[in-house]
């Protein structure tokens, strides 16, 4: 590299991960589910320095669902690695995976004129927050959205950004999937108020760009806990 260039600035890769648990497993004597939550502690806890990892549970909101790692790592590999790991505990057999979603940072195009960090980042690097809850899903636009004109679509997009600044307390994370997954974008967004979400979702139906919406569901309301806490509400 020629004196004077900038290293490039290296993207993660992030990983949100969604296990529902056997209903076996809370059959099982009490120093066994112990043990088995225990094992799988010790594997994230392996990975400290290597991946971050913040656990959510969704047990009561979702059927289909039960806790949720949102994991994010400059490897890939240590996804795999560390999954591998955890089904290997005493919890882990008795996981199932019903929704696992791949994606990258990467700057959006759309924030030159914009500088509210909570709603478009122009960081590659993801700073989560200690909201009590997040809400995720994929995205997908039509392909008639990226046949319009970068002006075209810039004009809508500052339109969507403008309905973000009226909900400061959400804070959007928003990381692409191209190529990586089936999805094109997963959204996640932070925020201590359920209700404010509610509505900047309900704002945000009434904008241009909703029309090139294809297809943004399913949709998880998780709770922030700490990995234990959100162990024992697995019921055991």
């Amino acid at each position: 590299m020629a004196s004077g260039e900038q290293q490039p600035v290296k993207r993660q890769f992030v990983n949100f991960a969604f296990y529902k648990i056997d209903p076996a497993w809370r059959r099982l004597p009490e120093d066994e589910r112990t043990r088995g939550k225990q094992e799988f502690v010790r594997v994230v806890e392996e990975y400290t320095s290597r991946v971050i990892v913040i656990p959510y549970t969704m047990v009561g909101i979702r059927g289909d669902c039960d806790i949720m790692l949102w994991r994010i790592s400059y490897e890939l590999e240590l996804f795999q690695e560390m999954s591998s790991k955890l089904l290997s505990t005493g919890l882990g057999k008795y996981l199932s995976t019903p929704y696992s979603y791949l994606a990258m940072t990467k700057r959006s195009i759309y924030v030159d004129h914009h500088v509210h960090e909570n709603q478009e980042s122009k960081r590659l690097t993801i700073v989560p927050g200690k909201s009590k809850y997040i809400f995720v899903y994929p995205f997908v636009k039509t392909r008639e959205w990226f046949l319009l004109t970068k002006a075209a679509r810039q004009g809508m997009m500052d339109e969507h950004i403008e309905v973000g600044h009226r909900f400061p307390s959400v804070k959007l994370n928003t990381t692409y999937s191209f190529g990586l997954d089936d999805q094109e974008w997963v959204v996640a967004f932070e925020t201590d108020k359920p209700e404010d979400f509610l509505d900047l979702v309900m704002a945000l139906r009434e904008t241009e760009g909703s029309r090139y919406t294809l297809r943004d569901t399913p949709i998880f309301t998780c709770l922030h806990k700490s990995l234990k806490e959100a162990l024992d509400t697995l019921g055991g």
